[in-house]
């Protein structure tokens, strides 16, 4: 049985998605997943070490508060995916989080690796999958090059099917070119387009919420912003607050 899985806009380790990844956490451990928090910063893999730092002491912070066990794995490059005491870290997890950053970078590294495969085994048996910002926009079958909107973007996870995500999207449009943009917004037909605002997560398979299920292709909102359907059915936009169900 799959584990939940959430796409979140923004918001990774902080207080504002604590009751968020609380609820993953314990949603694996009634599965009988272990109550660990796996957290990815392979997205970040290409920035400072001070930024790493960041991410680390803030999901440290977290795990606090979640009375957790933070496992911070520093998979930062392919060489690094490749290591299977890494991916043994990773069986039976409560918790699985693949932080922000480069989406393309995080793809490319990941796939075809056994860390990628320990992740993906661990979601299909019961783990909770989470990604924010980069992780949200990875787990489509496609990543668009939104910082070099002329080339082509990489293979994504394909762990969502055809769904584009949009994350920070009450911001995006602010700090990201027109062109980008644009290339975001044009997706092969049947694929879904969704914004998804800072603070704000799309959640599916909790089995406290049975009515939203990844078989059935529905998600509900959780958080301060909103989910905006861009691109879908009937291709008109729509938009969707905390508690609402989204079909995509």
């Amino acid at each position: 049985m799959k584990g939940a899985l959430a796409l979140a806009g923004s918001g990774e380790y902080l207080p504002v998605m604590q009751s968020l990844e609380q609820s993953l956490l314990n949603n694996a451990i009634e599965r009988g997943k272990n109550n660990t928090y796996i957290q990815i910063p392979t997205a970040a893999g290409q920035e400072s070490d001070d930024r790493l730092s960041f991410w680390r002491t803030l999901g440290a912070q977290q795990a606090e508060r979640l009375n957790t066990q933070q496992i911070f794995l520093p998979i930062y490059t392919r060489e690094d995916a490749m290591n299977e005491s890494f991916a043994q870290q990773i069986k039976d997890a409560g918790l699985i989080y693949l932080s922000g950053g480069d989406p393309g970078y995080l793809a490319s590294t990941l796939i075809n690796t056994p860390v990628w495969s320990a992740i993906e085994t661990a979601w299909r048996s019961g783990s909770s999958l989470a990604g924010c910002s980069a992780g949200a926009m990875a787990m489509g079958k496609h990543v668009p090059n939104f910082f070099r909107p002329k080339e082509d973007g990489t293979d994504g996870f394909g762990i969502i099917g055809e769904i584009r995500t949009i994350p920070h999207y009450n911001k995006f449009f602010g700090w990201i070119p027109d062109a980008a943009a644009r290339k975001l917004l044009t997706a092969p037909a049947g694929t879904s387009v969704i914004g998804i605002d800072e603070s704000t997560a799309l959640v599916t398979g909790l089995s406290s919420d049975q009515d939203v299920s990844f078989e059935n292709r529905s998600w509900r909102v959780h958080g301060e912003g909103h989910v905006h359907l861009l691109r879908g059915e009937g291709d008109h936009a729509h938009k969707f607050a905390h508690g609402e169900v989204v079909t995509l």
